[in-house]
């Protein structure tokens, strides 16, 4: 998949953020999918808000691939936002990671072994309506060995709005 890269806000990061923000919508059985603010890369603020402001009777998710290293999902509920981190501990490195960790209220374990391991964090029932359960979620976002687009790839494959999702990303 294509790489888009994010300005980050004035403060927040001085270079490009490698990644990418997809929004997936469901309406009357189809998915569509479009690119998000580059800027939701790094703010999860911009992110929340841009996704609420796309009205649809289906669902919608956002699916945001954060410099190679971990993915996010966000989703709107009428009583907020669901949110899933694949990996907890890019909350060390990366502000959006911490952002999630915090409207969770999710602390990082003060044993700094424990960071050394990867795990994903958040509601892992997220997309389970949609197709994934939260135990294959889990395991997927576990995968090591899988960099964060072919996460969502495969995500997009289980809910099945892969070729929408590829069609955004590979877009120049």
């Amino acid at each position: 998949m294509a790489v888009q890269s994010a300005k980050a806000p004035p403060g927040v990061r001085e270079d490009a953020l490698p990644g990418f923000a997809v929004a997936a919508i469901r309406e009357d059985g189809q998915w569509r999918c479009a690119r998000m603010d580059p800027d939701s890369l790094v703010d999860l603020d911009a992110a929340i808000t841009e996704l609420r402001g796309l009205r649809s009777t289906g669902a919608v998710l956002g699916l945001l691939d954060v410099d190679d290293e971990f993915f996010v999902l966000l989703r709107p509920t009428p009583g907020g936002v669901a949110l899933m981190v694949s990996d907890a501990a890019a909350a060390l490195d990366y502000d959006v990671a911490a952002d999630v960790l915090d409207l969770l209220r999710i602390d990082l374990p003060p044993d700094d072994d424990a960071l050394d391991d990867v795990w994903p964090e958040g509601d892992l029932n997220i997309i389970a309506d949609l197709g994934l359960p939260a135990d294959e979620l889990e395991v997927l976002a576990s995968q090591v060995e899988l960099y964060p687009d072919e996460q969502l790839a495969a995500i997009g494959r289980r809910c099945g709005f892969a070729d929408a999702l590829a069609e955004v990303v590979d877009a120049p």
